[in-house]
């Protein structure tokens, strides 16, 4: 099993800390689906020291999500191993992350996140300054590199091992790519052949299959999983089931689907009040919609739904349609055979 520090997780599947979606509502359900691990999106370390309270509200931890890791990132060494210090001793997390794999513009300029890919040097000086300071392990999540030139996955990693990281991530793509092309699995095994501490894999694990074929092709002790969870919780379930023993589980009835859904959004609701809730749900609920016959057509109505009840009724009758004309072709079905 995945562990990190003196935290054990029960298997080896971790939710990728995905900014606007990892919040306590996604977080609780994506645990209530078996993941070992759950992520929090990133916090900035400045905005943690100013301590506004959409950024109190993100430090908040439901005990029912543990073991949980909480990101956080910054430029500035200060700042960054202050706010360290918060999470280590004013929140309920289990690990401290580092990012240093966000691509945004917003977060590179400010010489955080990808930008750190470029000097192993810095790497080593800001995560041993953030162990030296903490109780809690300390890990980094990275990408393999900045462009397809610089990629120095195996000298950053080392770094991170040297400066007393537990266990580092990887997504293996350059902070050039973001979120396209193919990720490259075999810089993540030079990684992990490379450190002793623990590696999680990320990075096209979209089906139960990628996860198994990542393990075997890199030998990390973990994967992690993003984009693929989006909207989509059992995928996580699945990949556990599945790796487990070998079992492919069959995908979510349309009922089932919409019932998470809704459970999502009231939890949301209850973190958030409904007006803000509402509209950060509408992308969720496009992508627990997604390839579901027919779906596109209540999508507008979804993107326009400014209250709970509203969007209940809109997705309660899109089930029911689903199933009327379920029903109606078993009838045509049924009736063809007869007729024969």
């Amino acid at each position: 099993m995945l562990k990190i520090g003196n935290i054990e997780m029960k298997n080896q599947v971790v939710l990728a800390p995905m900014a606007g979606v990892c919040n306590p509502a996604f977080r609780l359900i994506a645990k209530e689906f078996g993941t070992g691990l759950v992520c929090a999106e990133m916090v900035s370390g400045k905005a943690i020291l100013h301590g506004n309270q959409r950024t109190r509200e993100m430090l908040f931890v439901d005990e029912r999500e543990k073991p949980l890791s909480l990101q956080i990132f910054g430029g500035d060494r200060e700042s960054l191993v202050e706010a360290a210090k918060v999470v280590d001793t004013q929140t309920n997390a289990d690990i401290i992350d580092i990012n240093m794999g966000c691509p945004a513009p917003k977060v590179t300029k400010i010489d955080a996140g990808a930008r750190w890919l470029l000097d192993s040097n810095k790497i080593y000086e800001m995560v041993a300054a953030v162990v030296d300071a903490v109780d809690k392990p300390v890990t980094v999540k990275m990408r393999t590199g900045w462009d397809h030139d610089h990629i120095y996955a195996v000298e950053n990693a080392r770094a991170v091992e040297r400066a007393g990281g537990q266990a580092v991530s990887v997504h293996g793509r350059t902070r050039e790519q973001l979120y396209t092309g193919h990720a490259d699995w075999d810089i993540i095994k030079q990684v992990k052949e490379s450190v002793s501490i623990p590696v999680i894999g990320n990075g096209d694990v979209v089906t139960p299959e990628d996860a198994r074929r990542m393990l075997d092709q890199t030998g990390v002790d973990g994967v992690m999983i993003g984009r693929g969870a989006l909207g989509n919780p059992w995928m996580l379930y699945r990949t556990i089931e599945y790796l487990k023993t070998g079992k492919l589980l069959s995908e979510p009835p349309a009922e089932e689907k919409i019932r998470i859904a809704i459970l999502h959004m009231d939890r949301l609701i209850a973190l958030r009040g409904e007006s803000v809730a509402v509209r950060e749900m509408r992308k969720h609920l496009a992508w627990y919609l997604r390839g579901l016959k027919g779906s596109n057509r209540i999508k507008d109505e979804i993107m326009e739904g400014t209250k709970r009840d509203e969007m209940v009724r809109i997705l309660e009758d899109f089930v029911a349609s689903l199933n009327e004309r379920a029903a109606l072709e078993a009838d045509m079905a049924e009736e063809a055979v007869v007729s024969q």
